[in-house]
């Protein structure tokens, strides 16, 4: 464990993995409603590690610690991440991120990036070809690229 790194653990945490709520934009779909619908789908709790209301608003959902319950076959190596949002007012697929979510998002993936180098950023739908979502609706991969190049010349 590195000193004074906030997030460490014993996990090998190889991915950050983003998530969209899947819910419309323009309602609001705040954190007892995440806790609902996953205990609905019989989770013991929410399955993120982290959820970002419109708001910005940063909630720690599970430790980083425990396991995730958010990509069946990449939970055990990853941390999940979800915003609040992810479809238009037709229900769509669309980047729906508010500029408060971008900037929480964008803090929290600095962190962890410091706290696990090693880790990459994907949104849900880029883990694999097989995967038929648009989670998280934006490519998170092209988005913080640069991200991942600054963080490693460091």
């Amino acid at each position: 464990m590195t000193a004074g790194c906030f997030y460490q653990n014993y996990r090998e945490v190889r991915l950050l993995i983003i998530h969209c709520s899947a819910t419309r934009y323009d309602r609001d779909f705040p954190v007892e409603a995440l806790r609902a619908s996953h205990k609905a789908r019989g989770f013991a709790d929410i399955g993120y590690h982290f959820y970002i209301t419109r708001d910005g608003y940063l909630h720690r959902c599970r430790p980083v610690n425990q396991i995730g319950a958010h990509a069946a076959g990449w939970n055990d190596r990853s941390i999940g991440i979800c915003y609040e949002g992810g479809l238009d007012e037709s229900d769509h697929p669309s980047d729906t991120r508010t500029y408060a979510q971008k900037c929480s998002l964008l803090d929290l993936l600095r962190q962890l990036r410091r706290d696990y180098p090693e880790a990459k950023i994907a949104g849900h739908c880029q883990l694999s070809p097989y995967i038929r979502k648009a989670c998280p609706c934006f490519d998170a991969r092209e988005e913080y690229a640069g991200l991942e190049e600054e963080l490693s010349r460091k």
